[in-house]
């Protein structure tokens, strides 16, 4: 597979990574696919912080309390100026020629088109964060037990089959079933479908909480509402693409329609009371999640789920990664994976944040595949570095645009 960031409504905000010149005017409707390869970050800025003078920034609108809220002492991760909260239609992109699909791929429906590389989705670890504050473990004992609960109703264990056995021809396949220590493709999609049906709650809850805040205070946003809403479209898509693989029973109806209802309001709660502890939380999860997704690539690269064996990639799959056509079930494995990766990353990240005041750092730009796949998340001070870093380049961007400049 190959590359890329494609963003129907927020124009690719990799696509400032790019190198080459400006040939192409893009509107929202178009869908639009830009390099995001050359790593964003550098570890080593992390330590050239804003220490100087603090950040001027508000969500304010009134000019006067926006100004006096500039004026704070306090730093402030991000800051105003053109495309804080993503790129404007009308602004300019890179054209790439490393494009996966062609412009009839359907798909353009979605707010947001992850695709990436076979280095970058190979790069996706098992890592995670460990709990600090109170509320830090809090949140991890809770994901723990839902963990516990969740295998239990799955039948999941996750124990490593020995390497023994995999040279077995054939491998007793049935036999490992029968006693538990391998899920069939059956269970594997039972799994799956119970895990995204509630994995698309949070970004819904935060976006919504975040969007009446919004309106309620009359205040900006910051960007934070939009990635949150991407993410929990991004989790639907995960639902949606299992779900062209098997139709759940009346049970497992059931069983979505329960624990929605229960999980949607507890994390209500949560968050309107402690956005911070329910990011935290989520990015637990994403762990979790990007554990499970693991375990079942292993499997199917051990030839331990036959079912799959060349399955290909779902209709529904190819359009929203930009697979290619002859894409197998096994490469949406790895997306998926990839994307929760993702969900992992830039929540412990923004619980990093001040939730009243700072700016969503990836509003504009997302931080390469690579840093999201290997790393658990930004400190506050990493946030505001890579924050600033796309603002000055889409600035230098934007004087390049102007005569005379």
């Amino acid at each position: 597979m190959s590359t890329l960031a494609i963003r129907s409504s927020t124009l690719a905000r990799s696509s400032l990574l790019s190198r080459g010149p400006m040939i192409s005017q893009v509107y929202h409707h178009v869908p639009i696919a830009s390099s995001s390869r050359i790593r964003p970050f550098s570890v080593s800025s992390c330590a050239r912080l804003q220490v100087d003078e603090p950040r001027k920034a508000s969500l304010a609108l009134r000019k006067d309390v926006k100004e006096r809220e500039e004026q704070s002492p306090q730093k402030i991760v991000g800051g105003t100026g053109k495309g804080v909260e993503g790129p404007h239609y009308q602004d300019q992109v890179h054209d790439t020629q490393d494009i996966l699909a062609n412009e009839s791929t359907t798909g353009a429906w979605t707010m947001m088109n992850p695709i990436y590389t076979e280095n970058e989705l190979n790069t996706v670890k098992v890592v995670g964060r460990e709990p600090v504050t109170v509320a830090d473990k809090a949140a991890h004992r809770t994901v723990k037990f839902l963990r516990r609960a969740f295998d239990f109703l799955t039948a999941y264990k996750a124990v490593p089959i020995s390497p023994e056995i995999l040279k077995q021809n054939p491998i007793p396949i049935e036999e490992l079933r029968s006693k538990g220590l391998l899920l069939s493709h059956h269970k594997w999609l039972f799994r799956f479908i119970l895990l995204e049906s509630i994995a698309g709650v949070p970004g819904m809850v935060g976006g919504t909480l975040r969007h009446l805040r919004s309106m309620r205070l009359l205040r900006r946003d910051g960007g934070w509402i939009h990635t949150l809403l991407e993410e929990a479209e991004n989790e639907r898509m995960h639902l949606l693409t299992f779900m062209t693989m098997a139709q759940p029973t009346l049970f497992t109806r059931a069983l979505v329609l329960g624990a929605q209802g229960v999980f949607y309001n507890a994390f209500f709660l949560t968050y309107l009371f402690s956005p911070k502890t329910a990011h935290r939380f989520v990015g637990a999860l994403e762990e979790e999640a990007v554990r499970t997704y693991t375990h079942c690539i292993e499997d199917m690269e051990n030839n331990l789920i036959p079912e799959w064996n060349d399955v290909p990639a779902p209709r529904i799959a190819i359009d929203y990664w930009r697979l290619p056509q002859d894409a197998k079930l096994l490469d949406v494995i790895r997306a998926v994976r990839a994307d929760e990766a993702t969900h992992r990353f830039v929540n412990h990240s923004l619980a990093n944040l001040d939730q009243q005041k700072d700016f969503n750092p990836f509003a504009l730009v997302e931080a390469d595949a690579q840093t999201r796949g290997e790393k658990w998340g930004f400190t506050r001070e990493e946030s505001a570095t890579f924050a600033r870093e796309q603002q000055e380049k889409l600035q230098d961007v934007s004087r390049k645009q102007i005569p005379g400049h």
